[in-house]
């Protein structure tokens, strides 16, 4: 079966760090783009960031630049996505997705790509 797993969430103050793993079972992550997503209650789905399979593409919302950073290792097939200096708008489900067609040295944030398989989600709060 092929699925994505999210883990790492949690309750946190804020300027508190997390960092979120997504892991792989059924398939290889290693030629797929990763991208991480968002959804607060009563908002869309926003994109955080994403990384290209090679590893040589990174891009980062405005809103977290700065704070979050994504990486990946392909060794335990999992990507991760640290997050520092947490705010309290930061708060939602996290969710991670993956694409094996994407070239190499793209990856996308837009929640209108589509992205082949999705994580069911880590619930991020973060306290004032």
């Amino acid at each position: 079966q092929l699925q994505l797993v999210e883990s790492g969430g949690g309750l946190v103050q804020s300027g508190g760090s997390l960092r979120l793993s997504c892991a792989a079972s059924g398939f290889t992550l290693d030629y797929s783009a990763i991208g991480w997503f968002r959804q607060a209650p009563g908002k869309e789905r926003e994109g955080v960031s994403c990384i290209s399979s090679s590893g040589g593409k990174t891009i980062y919302a405005d809103s977290v630049k700065g704070r979050f950073t994504i990486s990946r290792d392909n060794a335990k097939n999992t990507v991760y996505l640290q997050m520092n200096s947490l705010k309290p708008e930061d708060t939602a489900v996290y969710y991670c997705a993956a694409d094996p067609t994407t070239d190499r040295n793209m990856c996308f944030i837009s929640r209108r790509f589509p992205y082949n398989y999705w994580g069911q989600g880590t619930q991020v709060t973060v306290s004032s």
